[in-house]
């Protein structure tokens, strides 16, 4: 069984004891929280509509928090002596899929 989650602005495909990166959320370590489900897959029955999601539920516990890759940034501008550096790493939250329920 597996289910594909929508976490932020990114959609996940998850099984139970996965753990994945979301976007960065507030909620403390160990606490439980619910994820959306898009779509679950279970052996030949699949769950895509929102009446049939409505029962649905995919529940992950907080691990922590994580960093992505530093990102650097520059522009240039010739005869100028104009030039600008900048760079970004972006924070996510760790989480572990606890479970994945289709009733």
């Amino acid at each position: 069984m597996y289910a594909v989650i929508r976490a932020g602005a990114t959609q996940e495909r998850v099984e139970q004891g996965q753990q994945i990166r979301i976007d960065l959320r507030s909620d403390e370590v160990g606490t439980e929280i619910s994820l959306e489900p898009v779509l679950i897959v279970d052996g030949a029955s699949v769950l895509s509509t929102p009446d049939a999601l409505k029962a649905a539920k995919v529940t992950a516990k907080v691990l922590g928090e994580a960093k992505g890759p530093k990102i650097n940034a520059m522009t240039y501008k010739s005869k100028a002596n104009e030039r600008k550096r900048w760079g970004h790493r972006q924070r996510y939250t760790t989480v572990e899929i606890t479970a994945i329920s289709a009733k």
